[in-house]
């Protein structure tokens, strides 16, 4: 029986956005998790910065997971070339299925989706149902209205601050990608 080796769940857009610094830490990422033996868990498609995190992992030989809810396989456009695709019925199969899959989350610039998957992993964190790292490449500060407000919520005790605390962040790809990887112990 063939080990399956250990994949980081990562979020991110399916656009590419406006700033190329977002495209090129996707890369970055990409490249960094296959030249470190970790494979991919995404959300399948070809567009944006999905896209380019999958393509970049496969370029280096890399393992990539795609997971794509049949309803988004034409709007998203599944990716062929990757590892492996999964069809499923609804986006909470989805989801789970890529949190289940995964021994760590890493969260790329993105809009709503990206921003919604995140919250539920730390919820699920916060909650017990999980017990995984959780990282936010902070690219270009992209993500510090969310810091903001997570902060805020610790303030006002809305939040406990241990839950605050397991968020890694960083605006370097492997500075964070070393954090994720200490604290899932791989």
């Amino acid at each position: 029986m063939t080990q399956m080796k250990p994949a980081i769940c990562v979020f991110c857009g399916s656009r590419p956005g406006k700033e190329p610094r977002y495209l090129q830490a996707a890369v970055f990422l990409g490249h960094l998790m296959a030249s470190e033996g970790v494979g991919l868990v995404y959300g399948g498609a070809t567009s944006g910065l999905m896209g380019a995190v999958a393509d970049s992992v496969l370029e280096k030989g890399g393992s990539v997971i795609g997971v794509l809810p049949e309803f988004l396989s034409s709007k998203e456009i599944a990716h062929k070339e990757i590892t492996e695709l999964i069809l499923v019925p609804t986006m909470h199969e989805r989801k789970l299925l890529m949190y289940e899959k995964s021994i760590a989350f890493i969260a790329l610039p993105g809009g709503i989706g990206t921003l919604e998957e995140l919250v539920e992993v730390t919820s699920w964190n916060q909650l017990g149902v999980l017990s995984k790292p959780i990282g936010i490449l902070n690219v270009n500060g992209f993500f510090d209205p969310l810091l903001q407000q997570l902060d805020h919520m610790v303030e006002e005790g809305f939040l406990d601050s241990q839950t605050r605390e397991w968020i890694e962040v960083s605006a370097d790809p492997e500075e964070l990608f070393e954090k994720i990887i200490k604290r899932s112990r791989i």
